[in-house]
């Protein structure tokens, strides 16, 4: 019963759709606008003393660690 009544439905709900008048197309004013081609770039740079970055032999060594486990069901097992 429930198949039948969700098949009308369906059906009911396409022919709705298909009935539906068309709406005679309205036509928009476009507007034309130019492209701005000037760029001005100021650049200021101010040091305020010097500064190192840390950097690591290993990248996320940890992370990928953690990432690789294994479990024991993963384990090869002996027959």
């Amino acid at each position: 019963m429930k198949t039948i009544i969700t098949f009308v439905f369906v059906l009911f709900i396409g022919l709705s759709a298909q009935a539906q008048t068309k709406v005679a197309e309205v036509k928009v004013e476009t507007i034309q606008m130019t492209v701005v081609t000037t760029i001005r770039v100021e650049k200021k740079v101010t040091s305020k003393g010097c500064q190192v970055a840390r950097l690591y032999k290993r990248d996320n060594a940890r992370v990928k660690k953690e990432l690789s486990f294994i479990t024991k069901y993963n384990r090869a097992k002996m027959a």
